[in-house]
């Protein structure tokens, strides 16, 4: 049951439309079961996936053992995918995290659901953490959305920095628009890693509250997140 994070240092990245659609084509392309567990305090993802608000205020308390993970699974609209939603109460994870001083307690919850499902996503909030330092531990590969900028960049190289060779990261090239020279030559610069463009129908998601795929499957922005799903599964199983 390989775990895939979705993790960015620096916000307004894409990070949230990644992992929904992701999720999505795991479950409708992939066929494979499913779980995006949202562990941003935003509650975006579970927005995006029609979160049905039943775990309100009990999201942090899965942590500290108050609640059973599976308890708080929901189904979606979308068959084989299921959600973990979020809710504000994860504003006080990392605080609940330290005093726990339990570094893979995520590791641990991820391994009681793990049975259920072929692949799990979690969409993280940003930030140099406990909440990131445990999903780091915990994942198998944590897929790190760059926007072609000077800082979002930096954001990644402090990233790979911090982890040292410790988790496996795999960049990618995030809201691309090919018309920018700043932009070319980030893909100039890091010529293999996977392109998610900057389109009118990625922005689509949020007012639509559906995966690119679900209502524009022929754009090009579908086919870019069916490639990078493509190149994530190429990685998983090499590191088998």
């Amino acid at each position: 049951m390989p775990t895939i994070a979705v993790y960015s240092l620096k916000g307004g990245v894409g990070k949230t439309t990644l992992a929904v659609n992701l999720a999505w084509i795991s479950a409708v392309r992939s066929a494979r079961t499913t779980l995006l567990w949202d562990l941003d305090p935003q509650a975006a993802a579970t927005f995006l996936l029609g979160g049905d608000g039943s775990s309100k205020h009990k999201a942090q308390a899965i942590f500290s053992k108050d609640i059973a993970a599976a308890r708080l699974v929901q189904p979606t609209e979308t068959p084989r995918l299921d959600l973990i939603a979020a809710d504000t109460s994860l504003r006080g994870l990392d605080q609940l995290f330290h005093d726990l001083d339990k570094k893979k307690r995520l590791g641990k919850l991820l391994g009681d659901v793990a049975k259920a499902y072929d692949r799990i996503l979690l969409d993280c909030p940003p930030g140099l953490t406990e909440t990131s330092e445990q999903v780091m531990r915990a994942a198998d590969l944590i897929v790190v959305p760059v926007v072609p900028s000077p800082l979002s960049e930096r954001a990644f190289e402090e990233v790979a920095a911090h982890l040292k060779g410790k988790a496996a990261l795999m960049p990618i090239h995030s809201m691309v628009d090919r018309r920018r020279k700043l932009h070319v030559e980030a893909i100039e610069r890091n010529p293999d890693w996977p392109i998610i463009p900057s389109a009118s129908v990625i922005e689509a998601v949020a007012a639509r509250r559906q995966p690119v795929g679900a209502f524009a499957p022929r754009t090009a922005g579908a086919q870019a997140f069916a490639n990078l799903w493509q190149a994530i599964e190429r990685r998983l199983a090499s590191k088998r």
